[in-house]
């Protein structure tokens, strides 16, 4: 019973975290198609701000053993590599 309960929050805690990633990234597509390009500095603070929360989302989750320090780092290298095709797109437009 107790470790079903341990691998249910572990789950939600990912799970959670996947999902503060996805919005990051409809925020930033939001913000690139409507608002301003990557080189503005609105772009650079908000991108920055995002980023640097949810990397301590997950060194909070990493360190109550939510989830590994390895699905920690896969959710941001997932991250990035969706912000920087997103980037390469807009400045090839």
């Amino acid at each position: 019973m107790l470790s079903d309960v341990a691998v249910d929050h572990r789950e939600k805690a990912y799970a959670l975290l996947k999902a503060d990633a996805d919005k990051i990234l409809r925020l930033i597509k939001v913000q690139m198609d409507n608002l301003t390009m990557p080189q503005c500095p609105l772009y650079e603070e908000v991108l920055d701000t995002q980023m640097f929360g949810l990397s301590r989302e997950i060194h909070f989750a990493v360190r109550l053993h939510l989830i590994s320090e390895e699905e920690g780092k896969a959710i941001l290298d997932n991250l990035e590599k969706q912000l920087n095709v997103l980037h390469e797109a807009a400045q090839n437009s």
